[in-house]
């Protein structure tokens, strides 16, 4: 079973990840703005509900970690936001994975970046940003993109 919950710049939707104390970055770790995450990097942590902290640590996948980026998708911001980012993020796991959300590992979650320029003509404005984590909340170790 996977859990789908988010964040939002804007509003916070649910946090799903234990909060975690500060620890020492591991070794050819570095911090960098949740909101510039890409595909395939690793975190050791994500930002609190309250997002207070707009920055992560970036991990390589081997070293042990909470969360894989798996798919940055545009998105528009709505009432449905919630809805549209949890079929975005089912949507684009089994392409990175290899293997359905469904009686995987891993749960789902993801963060919305939605704190962008709005007075344009761009329908999707904002981003979302899916993770994926293990589903009994242990550190990952390792890749989960085939």
């Amino acid at each position: 079973m996977h859990a789908l919950c988010g964040l939002t710049a804007g509003t916070v939707l649910v946090a799903c990840a234990p909060s975690a104390l500060a620890a020492p970055s591991p070794p050819g770790s570095h911090t960098e703005k949740w909101i510039d995450l890409e595909v395939g990097e690793c975190v050791t942590d994500l930002p609190p509900p309250d997002l207070s902290r707009v920055t992560v640590t970036v991990v390589d996948c081997g070293t042990a970690h909470s969360a894989e980026v798996y798919l940055r998708a545009p998105m528009a911001v709505d009432s449905a936001v919630a809805t549209v980012a949890n079929r975005d993020c089912s949507a684009g796991f089994a392409p990175y994975t290899g293997r359905s959300a469904d009686g995987s590992p891993y749960t789902i979650t993801y963060l919305i970046d939605s704190n962008q320029d709005r007075t344009g003509a761009d329908p999707t404005p904002s981003t979302v940003i899916c993770l994926l984590q293990a589903a009994d909340g242990r550190p990952l170790t390792g890749s989960a993109h085939r």
